[in-house]
């Protein structure tokens, strides 16, 4: 992990309550059940989300601050270790909804007690450089738990025949999507990675150089009704349109639209599911919960290809980090406005999928300790998505962030947007 020139100490005290504050508040609208259920093995219940994200700053700060450190239980060093194999023993992830006890009062007792111990930290006189580096890092780790608690719910909320709202909210009026236009970018040298300044993750450096030729970006996602056609030429039966790995995902999955997608056969209506309850597909919003293969099978059907994470990166470059947010409390997509001179809604809405395997840049090197696996060990049979979601805090992304996950994944919030050579 890198984070040159941490913000200064007051500032990194107050941005920890705000971050630690925020988990709480999405945890809000949901009963104790809710907390702990788990619908999936790559999904987690909310209350362990709760409690890793304290695990990690109990185990990388409070531990190494101080090595007689008293723990809040022994036994949760094990219970909500993710993937740290260099700390210890993890206990079974596709078992964590398994974990009726502790209980949810009690996990909140557990942020409590990290939170006044580690807040004791930053408030003295002098913290050390590693220490405020450490605690970034933690908070943008927990920035992305607090976008799988919404995730991770939704696929929870989804398993259930009432189709019941994490939070109930009016469904807002739609806007028409602008027609999807070409934007030219000319071939040639480009730098890509994260230029320092600021915090990045490790596997956004180092900045390096990388020659692309001529190619085009479309100005704004895939929406739904455009999706919409694809389904209805029965792009979900046409092998030549499918990656062979896609093909057998559809075989053995059976998936004919995206996920949370359902087909009225009375009216012919398509529902989905959002965070705010049922509602019709609205066709202007952009597509999501579509994996990588029905991205690419689509963008094949579309006459187009995904962007590579350097075409992507070197559009959102230019583009202010603006857009549908997990602040703006929609929890959705939307519409996108008006297109103009540069791609619009590159950040925010949905993550957008690149064809880039999750690989290291030239020159990548792990980072020495147990963090050293938080990035750089899963960089095998991934592909990168750029640009966060509607479910994303704002301050978590930058145009050089690379997040990844397997090809057939589709409960977080992706996406589509097209590409194609100059």
């Amino acid at each position: 992990m890198r984070a040159a020139d941490a913000v200064s100490l007051p500032d990194l005290a107050e941005r920890y309550r705000r971050v630690r504050s925020a988990s709480e508040e999405l945890a809000e609208p949901l009963s104790a059940e809710d907390c702990a259920i788990q619908s999936m093995p790559d999904a987690s219940p909310t209350k362990w989300h709760l409690a890793h994200t304290s695990w990690f700053f109990e185990t990388f700060v409070l531990e190494r601050v101080d090595p007689s450190h008293d723990p809040f239980h022994p036994s949760y060093r094990v219970l909500f270790n993710s993937y740290y194999n260099a700390v210890g023993e993890q206990f079974s992830r596709p078992r964590r909804g398994m974990l009726s006890r502790p209980a949810l009062d009690e996990v909140r007792e557990y942020r409590r007690f990290v939170d006044r111990l580690v807040l004791e930290r930053l408030d003295a006189a002098q913290v050390p450089e590693w220490l405020s580096q450490i605690v970034e890092v933690g908070l943008h780790h927990e920035q992305q738990h607090q976008e799988l608690i919404l995730t991770d719910v939704k696929h929870a909320l989804g398993q259930n025949p009432l189709r019941p709202a994490y939070r109930e909210q009016a469904g807002p009026a739609e806007p028409k999507a602008p027609p999807l236009r070409w934007h030219r970018y000319a071939a040639g040298v480009r730098e890509i990675g994260h230029a320092g300044g600021d915090f990045a993750f490790d596997n956004e450096h180092p900045r390096h150089r990388q020659y692309l030729e001529d190619w085009e970006l479309a100005s704004r996602p895939v929406t739904a009704g455009e999706y919409l056609e694809f389904v209805r030429d029965g792009g979900y039966r046409r092998p030549e349109l499918w990656l062979s790995d896609g093909w057998a995902w559809i075989s053995e999955s059976g998936a004919h639209a995206p996920l949370y997608w359902t087909h009225s056969e009375d009216d012919g209506s398509w529902w989905t599911l959002t965070l705010g309850g049922e509602r019709e597909v609205s066709p202007e919003e952009p597509v999501t919960h579509v994996s990588y293969y029905e991205a690419d099978a689509y963008a094949t059907w579309a006459g187009a290809r995904l962007p590579d994470e350097a075409e992507w990166e070197c559009a959102a470059a230019r583009a202010p980090v603006s857009g549908n947010f997990v602040e703006s409390g929609r929890l959705h997509p939307a519409p996108a406005e008006a297109a103009g001179d540069a791609p619009v809604q590159l950040y925010g809405d949905v993550w957008e999928w690149t064809r880039s395997d999750y690989a290291p840049y030239p020159g990548f090197r792990v980072a020495p300790g147990a963090l050293g696996e938080y990035n750089g060990k899963f960089m095998c049979n991934q592909r990168v998505l750029r640009g966060g979601s509607c479910a994303t805090p704002q301050s978590h992304i930058r145009a050089t962030y690379r997040n990844f996950f397997p090809p057939s994944a589709r409960w977080q919030f992706s996406g589509i947007r097209l590409a194609r050579q100059g």
